[in-house]
């Protein structure tokens, strides 16, 4: 991986997948923003998509509010996802040198400079015609046109746009992908969520790699207080019909949230499954589904 400024990492991935008897060569280029894996390329988006990852959209339409159901690119992809693309395609390509990428962050920048320069010269004739129209407006029957042209001429010479006035298109900005550090940590919380640590990460890599294995579709379900939501399908075309909490087999858990859990997934019409890794890598399954109280 290579760092560039901005706190952005590029990796970009190759493998060679064999489908249909064809070989087909792959090329996935994944954004890290701190830590979340982004894809921006609509080619990328349509290999993990026929890989069976599904990610969740951010992105806003130009000059349209934010609306669940009119979000663009970037695809934010869950932790497993990104892990389950690493390890599937191993052969790395190269990557450009730091230069080159510096070289190619000026030249991005240097455009988006010439572009608000040339939006401010437009923006800059609007006005002064706006001014021109107020001024037309505000002049009385009685003024002379000598004296209307020289007014108009003293405007000409005079009138500036104030660079503070210059409308720019703001992108839609994700509260957990800000650098205000403010921000960043109003959104941190410990408790009461479980402890993501390297082995609780590892479980929930292996049960994302086996359900992904079986044929199902996995999105994150932190809104139905499990890791997982379980597709038999395309996300677009089927309901979840699961919810997969990952815990470790010797892992104790109180029987409450064992209640909580199952009578949640029961009034959203899922069934809860607990996914526990064995030694040997397989994973066992137990499902949960709220009967009524005794």
């Amino acid at each position: 991986s290579l760092v560039v400024p901005g706190s952005l990492v590029v990796r970009t991935f190759s493998r060679t997948l064999n489908e249909r008897s064809e070989t087909v060569g792959l090329r996935v280029g994944v954004s890290l923003c701190d830590s979340a894996p982004l894809l921006w390329r609509v080619q990328d988006l349509k290999t993990v998509r026929s890989r069976g990852l599904v990610g969740a959209l951010l992105g806003s339409l130009p000059r349209t509010p934010r609306q669940n159901g009119r979000l663009g690119r970037p695809l934010l992809l869950l932790p497993e996802e990104e892990r389950l693309l690493s390890e599937h395609h191993a052969a790395a390509a190269a990557l450009p040198a730091a230069d080159q990428v510096r070289a190619e962050l000026c030249r991005w920048v240097e455009k988006f400079e010439e572009e608000q320069r040339r939006s401010y010269e437009e923006q800059s004739i609007l006005a002064l015609q706006d001014r021109k129209s107020a001024l037309f407006r505000a002049m009385t029957s009685t003024e002379s046109d000598e004296v209307l042209h020289g007014r108009l001429r003293a405007l000409d010479q005079s009138f500036t746009f104030p660079q503070l006035a210059l409308a720019i298109q703001v992108s839609t900005a994700r509260a957990g992908l800000t650098y205000c550090p403010e921000a960043r940590a109003f959104l941190q919380a410990d408790w009461p969520f479980r402890e993501q640590d390297e082995a609780c990460r590892d479980i929930r890599y292996q049960v994302f790699r086996d359900l992904r294995g079986r044929g199902f579709y996995l999105t994150s379900a932190g809104k139905f207080g499990g890791d997982f939501l379980v597709y038999p399908g395309d996300p677009l075309r089927f309901h979840a019909h699961f919810i997969a909490v990952c815990l470790s087999l010797n892992e104790s858990v109180c029987l409450l949230d064992i209640l909580a859990v199952a009578r949640l997934g029961s009034s959203v019409k899922k069934t809860v499954l607990l996914c526990s890794p064995g030694t040997d890598g397989a994973v066992a399954y137990t499902s949960l589904q709220w009967s009524g109280m005794v």
